[in-house]
């Protein structure tokens, strides 16, 4: 017997705008409290819907967790670190769900534990640790935890000689905190509990009340994100101010008294930069008259001065330069060429300049935790769709390479078994648009195989063909496994970004389905036994690419999607919506930018149409994409949508963007989204499914 899916109901609403109204029948799903019993009801009625109709697939969930859990080591451990003294250490002990933090006097010391998260957790429905920072005398420990899934922490802090906590909690805050050399002043940034925005920074001092903390610096402008830090060599805090398109850093002698920060490069729109400190000097990233960023250098008082900058990396067109470390012999930088991620290494006095080598077609390998700005050595760490993160420690003079840890995979993990490609496929514009792809050895190109395509494509922010132990259950399965870097990532440089936001943000969803096309011409798999996903902003390319190709897709996977752009980026109490107007565009301002934005919010643009079978997620306190976005989108689709493929929508009641936090629960939200897709994909037979009473 078929199992009717829940209908929300359509209640009349018009979502104003300077441009007129829109109608949105399932507005009322959104309640900010989170407590309105009808969409509590709803989101229940939608979750034991899904609940029923995937019931069969539960002994395929069940063999799938254990398979990715099965990869585990049950022990695992991080690389100790050195810094300040100490060797810093992170572990997995077996069969327990978060972390525990220790440090070390000398490598063979007695530990000294920090925190165990496993101690910590209890009593929470959710609870997830957002940072931990020793204080410069070694004697304090800060600690930011989450117990709401809403991003808004709460600052607390211990004694490490004795164990024991000051009374103080400072709530609602960024995780991050930035100590003064004294060992009990400490800055941080407090958030507004409803828009989330952290605009205020302010100076604390351990052992006193919060309510005595004073102010150190205000934003008015709200497009910026507020962070605070320590600099690498100690010798001064910053205040970093970042937006889309602009950066101001401030900083101050860490040493004690007032902290009195000095503006090093005034804010100005479309220069973006970042600093560290290198004796007198400043080392600069910068996109001055370099969109694709170049190293500098100059005087510490005459920073904000360019005319006394020196490039020590200077500005390519076909290189992207993402980020660098300062060492006392040498420079690490972290580049982009060709779409791949790379390290650069270039001695000061420039006899050393090179590329640190890879021997693999798709790969990346960045700079690793490097806190010591006095050592020889640079940590990095390489990985590629068949090699597991490596760490290695480097000496730029000698060649010298030595492998710290490969990350374990355990059960008959064998590199050898699987074949990787990085390819071009061309765009409907001629763009050609960099995939990475991972299939199982021996599966003939001769367009059968199922294949499983993922994307993000916003914010510049770049996805690289990295090792994941969790796709080899789609991959040892017969799956091609694909990567599309699209426009909006920023694998190509600036100018890939650029072509993929604002208005150019229709490149993201047509590089994806352009992908799809190419790799079903090229016959590397099968057009009918298509999956595509994303998640956030990822969720976004798969919503719209629903409603642009859905005959090109049997099933989509939407992980907290952002599907009703159009409505929140009209509202600036959302958390995020001011701090994106550069991203997406602000609606309010033009009209064009409304229509552009109508034009492709998935949820604006849901039709009578044979959509693909579908499994969309959300969390009930998210922070980023509020869970009423998914909620009536699905809605939506229900009443408008035609076909008889699969829709369901699974909220997590207790949890934020992040999903579940802890080692092992996430794993069986993806053994449960795997199940669907293979499903879907006709990779089930009869017997791996439980027969319905």
């Amino acid at each position: 017997m078929a199992i009717p899916p829940p209908r929300a109901e359509s209640r009349p609403f018009d979502v104003l705008s300077p441009w007129g109204p829109r109608a949105d029948p399932y507005y009322w799903l959104r309640d900010d409290e989170r407590t309105d019993p009808d969409v509590l009801a709803y989101l229940a009625a939608e979750n034991d819907y899904r609940a029923r109709l995937l019931r069969p697939l539960r002994p395929l969930e069940d063999a799938l967790y254990a398979e990715l859990i099965g990869r585990l080591r049950p022990d695992d451990a991080t690389v100790p670190a050195y810094w300040n003294g100490y060797w810093y250490q992170s572990r997995y002990e077996a069969g327990r769900e978060h972390s525990v933090h220790v440090r070390r006097s000398a490598p063979d010391a007695l530990e000294q534990l920090l925190l165990d998260g496993n101690a910590e957790a209890p009593g929470h429905p959710f609870w997830e640790l957002g940072n931990l920072e020793v204080s410069p005398d070694n004697r304090t420990l800060a600690i930011a935890e989450d117990t709401r899934g809403r991003r808004l922490y709460t600052l607390r802090f211990r004694d490490l000689g004795t164990g024991l906590e000051h009374p103080e909690r400072i709530e609602n805050a960024e995780p991050d905190v930035a100590w003064a050399d004294d060992g009990r002043t400490v800055l941080y940034v407090a958030k507004d509990p409803e828009t989330l925005l952290g605009n205020r920074v302010m100076r604390h001092v351990v052992g006193t009340p919060p309510a005595e903390d004073t102010l150190v610096h205000e934003e008015p402008d709200d497009t910026f994100f507020v962070g605070v830090e320590r600099g690498r060599s100690g010798r001064f805090v910053y205040i970093v101010l970042d937006s889309t398109v602009a950066t101001e850093v401030r900083y101050a002698a860490a040493t004690s008294g007032p902290l009195e920060f000095t503006v090093a490069i005034p804010r100005e729109r479309e220069h973006e930069y970042q600093l560290e400190d290198f004796g007198e000097r400043f080392v600069i990233r910068s996109n001055d008259r370099a969109p694709n960023f170049r190293i500098a250098s100059a005087p510490i008082a005459t920073v904000a001065d360019r005319a006394t900058w020196r490039d020590e990396i200077a500005p390519r067109e076909d290189v992207f330069v993402s980020d660098f470390e300062v060492f006392g012999g040498f420079l690490a930088v972290a580049e982009r060429a060709g779409g791949l991620r790379r390290i650069h290494v270039r001695s000061w006095d420039g006899a050393r300049d090179f590329r640190v080598e890879a021997g693999e077609p798709a790969f990346a390998m960045w700079i690793g935790d490097n806190e010591d700005p006095a050592s020889t050595r640079l940590r990095y760490v390489y990985s590629s769709p068949t090699t597991p993160a490596t760490t290695y420690d480097f000496d730029p003079l000698s060649g010298e390479r030595v492998l710290l840890k490969r990350e374990p995979v355990e059960g008959d993990f064998d590199p050898s078994r699987y074949a990787t490609e990085f390819i071009e496929a061309p765009a409907r514009d001629g763009a050609r648009v960099p995939v990475t792809l991972l299939y199982r050895r021996g599966i003939v190109r001769d367009g059968a195989a199922p294949l499983y395509q993922y994307a993000y494509g916003s914010y510049g922010l770049s996805q690289d063909p990295l090792f994941s132990s969790t796709i080899l259950s789609l991959v040892d399965r017969g799956v091609v496994f694909a990567i599309a870097h699209v426009r909006g990532g920023q694998e190509l440089g600036r100018a890939w970004y650029d072509a993929g936001r604002l208005y150019s943000k229709l490149n993201t969803f047509d590089d994806f389905i352009d992908v799809t096309r190419h790799l079903v011409r090229e016959r590397y798999v099968d057009a009918a036994r298509v999956c595509a996903a994303g998640g956030s902003a990822g969720g976004l390319l798969v919503g719209a690419v629903a409603n642009r190709a859905p005959g090109d897709y049997r099933v989509l996977v939407a992980h907290v999607p952002f599907v009703d752009v159009v409505t929140s980026m009209l509202d600036e109490e959302l958390p995020l919506t001011t701090n994106e107007y550069d991203e997406w565009g602000d609606p309010a301002e033009s009209r064009e930018m409304y229509e552009y934005l109508c034009a492709y919010s998935p949820y604006d643009n849901v039709a009578a149409l044979d959509y693909p079978a579908l499994l969309v997620t959300s969390g009930l306190h998210d922070s980023q994409v509020q869970y009423w976005e998914p909620a009536k989108w699905v809605a939506r689709l229900r009443a408008l949508g035609a076909g008889a493929r699969s829709l369901v929508l699974h909220t997590n009641l207790d949890t934020g963007h992040g999903g579940k936090p802890g080692r092992f629960a996430r794993y069986r939200e993806i053994a449960e989204e795997y199940a669907f897709v293979l499903d879907e994909l006709g990779l089930v037979t009869d017997d791996q499914k439980e027969i319905p009473r």
